[in-house]
């Protein structure tokens, strides 16, 4: 069944009852589109010891064992997947995609993240390597660097022992299964 208009401002609340069931049939394939993002990044190297893949699968094996809970763990993983869209500005898609299904710290963790990483490596460029300190004020901030400085910047470790996409299907499928809210 579809809505019968061709612009929002002749639809009526009974379209809308059908766009509404339509896209909450449709919610369990987010967590789907999700998981292909993440396999896109398979083999997609970029210069570094391992690929994407393996990178975002290296730092939530990280978050995991560190106790982080399934927002953060999940986070953790997808935190990349923007690369797939755009390396200069995978932070922002990254953290977008993730912004309705995660509390507002892991999102801001996630859209702040590259500035928290570039500690480590802003400085060769030229840039600022004290980036973050723009944060210092924000509730989050401690989060953003221990996921910046403990599981994202040591994840590029091709001996690592890490989990693979399957072990972490179940969280992605939990956390993508509903909006909490709609941005």
């Amino acid at each position: 069944m579809t809505a019968a208009f061709t612009r929002m401002d002749h639809s009526t609340a009974e379209h809308w009852l059908v766009i509404g069931h339509e896209t909450m049939a449709a919610q369990p394939l987010v967590a789907d589109h999700v998981l292909g993002l993440l396999q896109s990044l398979d083999g997609v190297v970029m210069g570094f010891a391992v690929d994407q893949l393996t990178h975002c699968l290296q730092t939530a094996t990280l978050a995991e064992r560190a106790g982080a809970d399934d927002e953060m763990v999940v986070a953790a993983l997808c935190h990349d997947v923007g690369k797939s869209v755009s390396v200069a500005n995978h932070p922002a898609i990254a953290a977008e995609i993730l912004r309705p299904y995660v509390r507002d710290d892991v999102y801001h963790v996630i859209r702040v993240h590259q500035d928290f990483q570039g500690r480590h490596y802003y400085g060769h460029f030229g840039g600022d390597p004290d980036a973050r300190a723009q944060y210092r004020d924000e509730p989050w901030f401690d989060l953003a660097a221990r996921f910046a400085d403990e599981w994202d910047q040591v994840a590029f470790d091709p001996d690592h022992d890490t989990e693979p996409l399957a072990h972490f299907e179940a969280r992605v499928r939990a956390v993508f299964a509903a909006p909490k809210r709609f941005v």
